[in-house]
């Protein structure tokens, strides 16, 4: 073999080693250039995806869920004000049917249509005048305001104070029980769904005898008819 020839694919192998490694730094930079892949989950909870559609309504077998924090004030309820250190100013009250209360020092106050939280700090501000940093306490002892009513071939018609769950037939119950021409099989509740009186069809005898989901809780407002 000539020297000619020797140079000659000794230049050919580095070319092609260059030429090699060219094109790896080149894919190495272009890898570094890509964003990595993400995958992203599309998986939805179906329990928590139903309760996000709030368009079904209520089921009517199921009490109702009042959160104390929220509860709104109103007539009838007796209430337990409690000032720290104060016993003269703290005592249990009952809102009238004008929504105030009367207090020591202040006199006629406005308590329905306030949370107890809302009224804890109405309370406190106005007693700065006459106690050094008073600390008032709310507590809603009894639930009046709350109402349902009993309408119809009942013994007792009339409006039940509604303090927790009650369902149907425990308001036939408080009413007496039923008269003697009461129509059993016609029995509903009538309730005011997104501002429309709403007819709940009511088992009385599916329910007095035990059957599962016959009953119906009642909400605030519900009446009770019985033809």
């Amino acid at each position: 073999m000539n020297r000619s020839r020797t140079i000659a694919i000794y230049l050919g192998i580095a070319g092609f080693s260059c030429l090699a490694l060219g094109e790896e730094s080149l894919v190495g930079q272009t890898r570094q250039v890509q964003p990595p892949q993400t995958t992203v989950s599309r998986s939805t909870d179906k329990t928590s995806g139903k309760a996000a559609d709030s368009g079904a309504p209520p089921d009517p077998n199921k009490p109702a869920v009042y959160d104390p924090s929220s509860y709104v004030i109103g007539a009838d309820d007796q209430l337990k004000i409690s000032v720290w250190h104060e016993p003269d100013l703290s005592l249990t009250v009952v809102v009238r049917p004008d929504g105030m209360i009367t207090l020591p020092l202040l006199n006629d106050v406005g308590a329905a249509g306030l949370k107890p939280s809302e009224l804890q700090f109405r309370l406190t501000e106005k007693l700065k005048p006459f106690v050094n940093e008073p600390q008032v306490t709310v507590i809603v002892e009894t639930i009046r305001s709350r109402k349902v009513f009993l309408a119809g071939a009942g013994i007792k018609p009339g409006s039940f104070p509604l303090g927790g769950r009650m369902t149907a037939l425990e308001l036939i119950v408080q009413g007496g029980g039923l008269g003697p021409f009461a129509k059993t099989k016609s029995i509903y509740v009538l309730r005011v769904v997104n501002g429309q009186q709403t007819r709940i069809p009511f088992n009385y005898k599916n329910a007095l005898s035990g059957k599962p989901s016959s009953d119906v809780y009642l909400e605030p407002g519900d009446i009770l008819v019985v033809p």
